[in-house]
């Protein structure tokens, strides 16, 4: 075995290498390994600098090379007679390193282009010829690898330049993702609140095909932090009103804009200390970006295909602009603390960065067994009535009268959560949540409490990497108890979907969901909403 010389640091010189050849018989060379598919573990380009070397003037500056080993000699000898020799700045040579054939012929030509300086130094007397002989020998054993080299370093050097010329920004990533999606709603009518099945409207149930496109600039300026700048188009109905007569079918990727061209998300994160990360929202960021949901199926673009379905409807009770301090306690506990508003830009009524709609957050997770986490998330929210935004106690998510039990007028509330997420296999996730919710009206004594709860079960892997299998079951949020109207009964939510990873790049989600007794209430009928969501990433 032919020792290694050099690291993925710190390159020494590659003479030293020779020196074995010197003093080993000539059967040693049939020995290096020709395993031509070994990359080696350094850039030629940057790591032949001498400059970044110790350079040694004798070999007692080496502290793990003894009088007694066996290539003593012939390191002495290229250090006094070819100054051939670098060590590592901590003064070790690590001579027994293995190497690749690659590396060897790449210190090779080191050596030899010293060796030619020496002579155009009219030196030449310092150079044996025996040396020299050696030196031609091994030349021609590794000429294909220095041709292999010379081809690659040129080939890397030209790909830098061309990556060089066309980055979009040395600060400055691009990454994008975009929707197409199929998707309607099947029943016989939409939903209402009334108990007259009779005058209840059609139900929208034409196929769409929509889509939604998203890109996303990443900038870091200390390489810890981050500044995200989402730019939006999109086109997808949000089943609800006219469609469906009932927020509880809305999509988890839905949202309209005629495609036209709007900041979705404006954020800057940085750390604080080793354990802190502040984060400053600027615009419509949802706080399940910045802190953690416990949910296998957060994402909109791979996730859950229903608005429900995605995570603890708690996470919408907050607005979307405001600050975030993530504390990592340990690997198993942390602490987020945050508070968002939703109309800090409009000075008007009751709105602004404290007078407005708000959300006050504090979560505390930790990890009592391996695999298996918990959530504790407290929430107290403030929803303006008659403002730009109005009231929304759940996010639109559950009955009309969950987002709005006093009507528009301004209603407080403290939420209470508890998410689980028990990982039992590489394979299959077992999560959950349960959220219940006080509500105060503000203009009078009414009050009411909010439940709503569900359990999750993930299957990644499933036929192929990358695929993710998930089933949900759960109550969309729903009045339990009020001194003004309560839900009578119960809506259940029923999903299931599939998503196939084509490539690394390109995902494709059949999925459907039904909600049985739409708005809490048994005279509506189950509504089944149904989609087919392809995801390109890049």
């Amino acid at each position: 075995m032919i020792s290694r010389v050099w690291s993925n640091s710190l390159l020494l010189s590659p003479a030293v290498i020779v020196a074995s050849f010197v003093v080993l018989p000539s059967t040693v060379l049939a020995e290096v390994s020709t395993n031509e598919q070994v990359q080696p573990e350094f850039s030629v380009v940057s790591e032949l600098s001498q400059s970044e070397q110790a350079q040694v003037s004798s070999v007692s500056q080496l502290s793990d090379v003894q009088p007694t080993d066996w290539a003593f000699q012939a390191l002495q000898s290229l250090v006094e007679r070819y100054g051939c020799i670098a060590g590592y700045p901590n003064g070790t040579y690590r001579g027994n390193r293995p190497m690749t054939r690659y590396e060897f012929a790449a210190g090779l030509n080191a050596c030899l282009d010293r060796v030619n300086e020496i002579i155009a130094t009219a030196t030449s007397d310092l150079v044996r010829k025996e040396d020299l002989a050696t030196l031609q020998r091994l030349q021609e054993e590794f000429s294909a690898e220095l041709a292999t080299l010379r081809g690659r370093v040129d080939a890397l050097e030209a790909r830098t330049t061309e990556i060089e010329a066309n980055q979009f920004s040395t600060t400055t990533k691009l990454n994008a993702e975009a929707i197409f999606a199929v998707t309607s709603v099947f029943g016989d009518r939409a939903a209402d609140r009334d108990n007259n099945s009779n005058n209840n409207p059609d139900l929208q149930d034409n196929i769409i095909f929509a889509d939604r496109v998203r890109l996303n600039f990443d900038t870091s300026f200390i390489g810890k932090d981050r500044l995200r700048v989402r730019l939006q188009g999109r086109n997808i109905t949000e089943f609800q009103g006219n469609v469906t007569g009932t927020r509880m079918t809305r999509l988890g990727f839905d949202g309209d804009d005629d495609n036209d061209l709007v900041l979705d998300d404006l954020y800057y994160y940085f750390p604080l200390g080793d354990k802190a990360r502040i984060v400053v929202s600027a615009a419509n960021t949802e706080l399940n970006s910045l802190v953690e949901t416990l949910s296998p199926f957060e994402s909109s673009g791979t996730g859950s295909i229903s608005r429900f379905g995605r995570f603890n409807p708690i996470y919408r009770t907050v607005g979307s602009t405001g600050l975030v301090l993530n504390y990592q306690f340990s690997d198993r506990a942390s602490l987020d603390l945050a508070y968002m508003v939703r109309d800090p830009e409009d000075p008007s009524g009751e709105n602004g960065l404290f007078n407005g709609n708000y959300g006050a957050l504090a979560q505390f997770i930790f990890e009592p067994i391996k695999n298996l986490n918990l959530g504790l998330t407290y929430v107290h929210s403030y929803n303006a009535g008659g403002s730009n935004s109005g009231v929304n106690l759940t996010g639109s998510t559950g009955s009309t009268n969950a987002v709005r039990p006093f009507g528009n007028a301004s209603t407080s509330a403290d939420s209470l959560g508890l998410e689980t997420s028990w990982r039992i296999s590489p394979k299959f996730t077992l999560s959950g949540w349960l959220t219940y919710s006080f509500a105060q009206s503000e203009v009078s004594d009414d009050n009411a409490d909010i439940l709503n709860y569900a359990v999750t079960l993930a299957f990644p892997d499933l036929g192929g990497k990358g695929n993710l299998a998930g089933i949900v079951f759960g109550m969309p949020p729903k009045v339990i108890e009020s001194s003004q109207v309560e839900d009578q009964d119960t809506s259940l939510h029923i999903e299931g979907f599939y998503r196939f990873q084509v490539t690394d790049n390109i995902s494709i989600t059949p999925g459907v969901f039904v909600i049985t007794n739409p708005e809490h209430n048994d005279n509506n009928d189950s509504i089944l909403v149904g989609t087919i969501r392809t995801t390109f990433k890049f």
